[in-house]
C-alpha cells in the first residue's frame, strides 16, 4: 500500500511510519516541522519506501500518483504546545483535516483521523465509553485543542455520510515512550526530565487526579489493526484501562531514575480533568485490542530514551 501520514515527524506520527514501512508499505510523511522533529524520521530518510514532503496541511495538499490511506496525525498535542499555538491548533484541526479528507476523497483513499480522550473533556462518566458527548469547556484555555478534535470528527463523519470516504475516528488516551519531546509539558515528560535533573517533580493539586497510560508500541499495534478493519462504525478509544493517579506516578518515576526528588505541589491548571480511563471494550470486540506493556516497563524504556537525548545538564542534546 502507499500511505500518507500527515505530522509524520511527531511522537506519534513517526512511530506509525516506522511500524508501516517495517510491514512493507510505501509512506508519504507530511509535517510542517513546527511541533515535529526531522531527527525522529533520520533513520528513514534514505530508504526508498518513505518521502518526506515539509508542508502545512492548512495548505492545500497536492500529492502524486495513488493513495491507498491518509492518516491524519497533524496537530500541536501537548499543553504547552497548543497553549502557544492555540489559533494554529484550530485551523490544523479544521483547515487541517478539510484538505486531509479532501484528498483522500480525491484518492479514494481511506481516511484515519487521530482524535483524541480531550474530547470528553473534564469528564462527568466514568471511564468513557465512545457513546458519551463529553464535558468541553469551548471558552476556556484548553478549548483550543479539545473544540479542534471535537470539529475534526464532525467533519469526518460528514465526508463519510456526504462523499462516502472510508473514515475511521480513533479518540487516543495518554501515550508515552521513547521520542517524546522532553519539555512538551505532558506529564510523563515532565517528570522523567524533573527526575533526571534531580529537580522536585511538580504535582498539580493533591496529585489524586488519575490518568491511564498506554506505551506507544500499544497504540500504534491498535492503529494498524484498526485500519485494516473493513469498516468502523463510529469513533474507537485507544488506550490502556489500568487507571494510576499522577502521585503514584510520580513516585514510580522516582523510584526507575533512582533520583532522590521530592514532589513540589501547585494549583490545578483550569479545566484539568480529574480522571481520565479509556473504556475499550469495542476495542476488544472489534480488533482484539489489549495493551501488554506494563507502566513500569515502558517507563522504564521511556527514561533510557530520555537518557540519551538529554545531555549532562539535563538540557536537549541538539536536533532533540
Amino acid at each position: 500500500m502507499r500511505i500518507l501520514v500527515t505530522g509524520a515527524a511527531g511522537f506519534l506520527g513517526s512511530h506509525l511510519c516506522d511500524r508501516l514501512i517495517g510491514a512493507g508499505h510505501d509512506v508519504v510523511g507530511v509535517d510542517n516541522l513546527v511541533t515535529g522533529a526531522r531527527p525522529n524520521l533520520a533513520h528513514l530518510l534514505g530508504s526508498p519506501s518513505f518521502t518526506l514532503v515539509q508542508h502545512d496541511v492548512t495548505r492545500y495538499i497536492e500529492v502524486a500518483d495513488e493513495l491507498d490511506a491518509v492518516l491524519h496525525f497533524a496537530s500541536p498535542a501537548s499543553p504547552i504546545d497548543y497553549l502557544q499555538l492555540p489559533i494554529q491548533t484550530l485551523k490544523v484541526g479544521s483547515l487541517g483535516t478539510h484538505n486531509a479528507l479532501g484528498l483522500a476523497k480525491a484518492k479514494g483513499a481511506r481516511f484515519l483521523l487521530a482524535s483524541t480522550s480531550e474530547v470528553y473533556g473534564d469528564p462527568a462518566v466514568h471511564p468513557q465509553p465512545e457513546s458519551y458527548w463529553g464535558h468541553v469547556n469551548p471558552i476556556g484555555p484548553r478549548g483550543v485543542y479539545d473544540e479542534a478534535k471535537r470539529f475534526a470528527e464532525a467533519m469526518t463523519m460528514a465526508y463519510h455520510r456526504v462523499h462516502g470516504v472510508d473514515t475511521r475516528i480513533v479518540r487516543i488516551f495518554n501515550t508515552y515512550g521513547p521520542r517524546m519531546r522532553p519539555r512538551d509539558g505532558r506529564v510523563v515528560s515532565n517528570f522523567i526530565v524533573q527526575a533526571l535533573e534531580g529537580r522536585s517533580l511538580t504535582l498539580f493539586g493533591e496529585g489524586t487526579q488519575s490518568r491511564s497510560f498506554c506505551f506507544v508500541d500499544d497504540l500504534i499495534e491498535g492503529f494498524v489493526r484498526i485500519a485494516r478493519l473493513k469498516e468502523l462504525d463510529g469513533p474507537m478509544n485507544l488506550g490502556n484501562p489500568t487507571e494510576f493517579t499522577v502521585a503514584e506516578l510520580a513516585n514510580l518515576v522516582i523510584k526507575l531514575t533512582g533520583t532522590k526528588s521530592s514532589l513540589e505541589k501547585r494549583p490545578l491548571p483550569a479545566d484539568d480533568p480529574k480522571q481520565r480511563r479509556p473504556d475499550i471494550t469495542k476495542a476488544q470486540k472489534l480488533i482484539r485490542f489489549e495493551p501488554k506493556v506494563s507502566l513500569e516497563q515502558g517507563l522504564g524504556r521511556t527514561i533510557a530514551d530520555f537518557r540519551e537525548r538529554l545531555s549532562p545538564e539535563g538540557k536537549p542534546k541538539k536536533g532533540s
